[in-house]
């Protein structure tokens, strides 16, 4: 686990209770006794109006095809979390 690398994370939806897998960006390799990592949450619902913390990334874009991600995407850098190791699957 590297910082930059792009997982899947079950974090809560929203306002329904229960967990989903959601893409993720590594912002910190795993920290402390209890691993943990800090990470930015991606969406697939790319908004009307972008916050200038929002990232557009297009996975048909050269520089963002090692992402994987199937579809265009924005990297919410407002959206921050730090989770347990055991949260993320590859």
């Amino acid at each position: 686990m590297q910082p930059g690398e792009i997982y899947l994370a079950k974090l809560p939806f929203g306002n329904v209770p229960g967990m989903k897998l959601h893409p993720v960006l590594l912002l910190t390799a795993p920290v402390g006794l209890v691993p943990e990592v800090l990470v930015a949450y991606i969406s697939s619902v790319v908004p009307a109006h972008l916050l200038p913390t929002d990232l557009l990334i297009d996975p048909a874009a050269p520089e963002h095809r090692s992402t994987h991600l199937k579809t265009t995407s924005v990297l919410r850098l407002h959206k921050l979390a730090t989770i347990h190791c055991s949260s993320l699957a590859r």
